[in-house]
């Protein structure tokens, strides 16, 4: 896992935004993001849309073309289903519940949530619980 798992200019908007906050909120020490929306091209909604990963379609339309107003409807029609994993490693976990580590993740990304980030598959650990994760 590392912090830098894709090709720099191969995320999407969403997942550069998922990224952003999360390494100014949590300092991660290694992480990656992983988009699973493309499980849902069999869906109607993303049939629709010619199948598509969640961020396709939005990727066509640079931002200034969206005042902040207008992007909750954008994300509403063209990412129905964005999906992400997410692997984070942070001291900021440290004493922290699984319950408290997700909803920190949760608050650093409520306006995604509010634009049609629809849901996270979220795996949270210390420096000392990855480390010992390894070598099991």
């Amino acid at each position: 896992m590392s912090s830098f798992s894709s090709p720099v200019g191969s995320e999407g908007p969403v997942a550069t935004s998922i990224r952003g906050k999360l390494m100014s909120a949590l300092r991660p020490a290694e992480m990656q993001i992983t988009n699973d929306s493309g499980q849902h091209r069999h869906h109607a909604a993303m049939k629709a849309q010619g199948g598509g990963n969640g961020e396709t379609r939005r990727s066509f339309y640079p931002p200034s073309q969206f005042s902040t107003r207008r992007l909750p409807e954008v994300y509403d029609t063209l990412n129905r289903f964005a999906d992400f994993t997410i692997q984070v490693v942070s001291e900021e976990f440290r004493g922290k519940t699984t319950m408290q580590r997700h909803r920190m993740i949760y608050s650093a990304l409520a306006e995604e949530f509010s634009q049609g980030l629809h849901a996270l598959s979220l795996k949270t650990k210390t420096p000392e619980e990855f480390e010992k994760s390894k070598a099991v």
